[in-house]
């Protein structure tokens, strides 16, 4: 009942409560990363797999530069992320465009973080479970460590949320989430400004 009701109407209502607190932030946010990146193409467009791996358009905030090396090749993350996009996505104002598409049905406030398509072919049975449920902005595996714990330990946190989903552990994911904002923690590995990539073993 309430993973197929009640959860995607609480979704939707509070996606767009949020949508009207946090349009000044996204309009300078926005307006921030124009003058940063020089450009008006601030948003960031990516397939991802959600839903029993359908696969849909993820958009956040474009964080980075497109800097490439004298071969044409991006520059490492840690070059192209900007000192204005580097906030934002310390507090998480990235995520905000995300919001749009809880309301559409693609994501969920709450859920596994939607990942890369090519991470498909990798994962193991149990992995694989993870989109059993809808994807979400935050999650268990975000709350308990995001950035800064293993790819094992986020699968096994994301296995766990879809078992042991409820209307409880979504309310204390969301408050989590809102702390860990607040804190500005766990939002990169030391030294890092994103995450490995996931190669079926790390």
């Amino acid at each position: 009942m309430y993973r197929r009701i009640i959860k995607p109407l609480i979704d939707k209502g509070i996606a767009f409560i949020l949508m009207l607190l946090l349009l000044p932030f996204l309009v300078l946010s926005v307006v921030a990363l124009m003058i940063s990146l020089k450009t008006t193409h601030v948003f960031f467009r990516q397939k991802r797999p959600g839903y029993k791996a359908q696969v849909f358009n993820i958009i956040k905030l474009k964080t980075m530069t497109n800097q490439c090396d004298v071969n044409g090749n991006l520059l490492p993350d840690a070059q192209r992320l900007t000192r204005v996009g580097k906030i934002i996505r310390s507090l998480s104002l990235d995520e905000i465009p995300q919001l749009w598409l809880v309301l559409i049905g693609k994501m969920s406030l709450i859920g596994p973080r939607p990942l890369m398509v090519k991470y498909l072919p990798l994962y193991n049975q149990n992995q694989k479970r993870r989109h059993d449920v809808k994807p979400g902005i935050t999650g268990w595996a975000q709350v308990k460590g995001r950035n800064t714990i293993s790819w094992h330990q986020k699968f096994e946190y994301d296995v766990y949320y879809v078992d042991h989903l409820s209307f409880l552990l979504d309310i204390k994911i969301f408050f989590l989430t809102i702390h860990k904002i607040l804190k500005h923690s766990d939002v990169n590995q030391q030294g890092k400004a994103t995450v490995d990539a996931f190669d079926g073993t790390n």
